[in-house]
């Protein structure tokens, strides 16, 4: 196994929808906010961890694949030991792609050909900061909002346990990078492709279910670019 390449993929993440990545608990004032989203100490601009893309974009494909449920991962996360539990040749292959592009912790007696076969995780996420073009553009215009939400109580009509959300709004615009290494000429951007476009269809950080954190992706690369297009496109056929 040759180290061929290492693709840096760059665009810029705009949110479509207010998204809430929260961030460590701060003391509570008058008025405050329950639950801030996440920040950069230094700067104090939001900011979308890796981690956080990671993590989503690899749930989505392990259910894309049907790896979740029981039988196989039974809610863990895709390893090597669970590739002997599946037994269509295909989706085997498949899953040896996602452990690829993501990583995975073999165990003590898992086989050295194995190892070998997949190799070192090929993504590096990388933190999305806030695109300082459109943070200049924005003046003195706060760069997050306070949505205040509460439980409607179904007999009395009125409104119980307010709650005070952070987010940062829609329109807000990410510089979206990660790197990619690439072994003896492989390609495995199609599933990371499928990753991206799961991601444009299910949102980033919590309350989702509420319409939060929806996101639009905008590759640099426009082959890349192209082929997302190409699936959020049958997407919305498939819809019509």
């Amino acid at each position: 196994m040759r180290l061929t390449n290492i693709k840096k993929i760059t665009g810029t993440i705009e949110l479509v929808t207010g998204l809430h990545i929260g961030g460590s608990d701060t003391p509570m004032s008058i008025g405050g906010t329950d639950t801030p989203v996440i920040k950069n100490p230094i700067s104090q601009q939001p900011y979308i961890p890796g981690s956080s893309i990671k993590g989503k974009m690899r749930s989505l494909l392990e259910w894309d694949l049907g790896v979740v449920g029981l039988g196989v991962c039974e809610g863990k996360p895709l390893s090597f030991e669970h590739l002997t539990e599946i037994t269509n040749a295909d989706e085997q292959q498949q899953a040896k792609t996602l452990l690829k592009l993501f990583g995975g912790a073999p165990k003590p007696d898992t086989s050295q050909d194995l190892i070998i076969d997949i190799g070192p995780t090929r993504l590096s996420f990388w933190d999305c900061e806030l695109d300082q073009q459109w943070v200049e553009a924005r003046g003195s215009n706060l760069l997050t909002e306070v949505k205040t939400e509460n439980t409607i109580d179904r007999i009395k009509g009125g409104a119980e346990h307010p709650r005070h959300v952070e987010r940062v709004p829609a329109g807000s615009q990410f510089q979206f990078v990660l790197s990619m290494r690439v072994h003896d000429d492989e390609d495995l951007t199609p599933m990371l492709i499928r990753g991206l476009h799961l991601l444009q269809l299910t949102g980033l950080g919590g309350s989702s279910s509420r319409g939060y954190g929806k996101i639009k992706l905008c590759l640099n690369d426009q082959t890349l670019q192209q082929q997302l297009d190409q699936l959020d496109k049958r997407a919305q056929e498939a819809l019509a």
